[in-house]
């Protein structure tokens, strides 16, 4: 008996703390948000994404359609028509709601990010804002392809454009957000 009271002792005496479910989850997922690969990843993936899928419309195929025309040529002008009707009837729909909700989330996450400092909110938003952005962005070539009613190298061109505008807000984007992540990095740095 005193040999097992001696082993649970000593057992006892490496187990540590005991972690609550919340700590634990915070212990795993590091939520400090700049020094975590997750959030890097996720950003590389979220711009390669929106500047790969131009109005919803994959940008493999606007290559293929001004190379080879006929068929390919015809399917990505129904598609494009297909998403921006979508886009625009959504945009219809809930319009002036969907602006609100969305200028509600960002002023909050704003808020949380510079005013409270809190760096997971700091992490989002500037994930955020350039991808609503990219979206009123969407919406207007949307509408502008509804009206004009573009084919062939017109679609083209103002496809293209919509995917530069896409890339260039998404290069600003990645360089602010790296230069605040490391100084963010560098500023929790014990001695910095």
């Amino acid at each position: 008996m005193p040999q097992e009271s001696a082993r649970v002792a000593k057992t006892d005496a490496y187990a540590g703390p005991e972690l609550s479910w919340t700590q634990t989850i915070f212990e795993v997922i590091d939520m400090r948000s700049f020094s975590n690969l997750w959030y890097w990843i996720a950003l590389a993936v979220a711009w390669s994404t929106a500047s790969h899928w131009v109005l919803g419309v994959p940008y493999d195929m606007i290559q293929r359609a001004q190379r080879q025309g006929g068929q390919v040529q015809h399917d990505l002008e129904e598609l494009v028509r297909i998403n921006i009707g979508r886009l625009l009837y959504i945009a219809r729909l809930t319009g002036l709601w969907a602006l609100g909700f969305v200028s509600a989330a960002l002023t909050a996450l704003g808020t949380l990010a510079f005013y409270y400092e809190v760096e997971f909110a700091q992490a989002v938003f500037l994930l955020a804002l350039p991808m609503s952005i990219v979206g009123a962005l969407s919406l207007s070539t949307a509408r502008l392809i509804e009206e004009t009613q573009p084919t062939g190298k017109d679609l083209h061109k103002r496809l293209f454009r919509q995917r530069l505008y896409t890339q260039i807000i998404g290069m600003i984007s990645i360089f602010i957000t790296s230069m605040y992540g490391m100084w963010q990095n560098m500023a929790s740095t014990p001695g910095f």
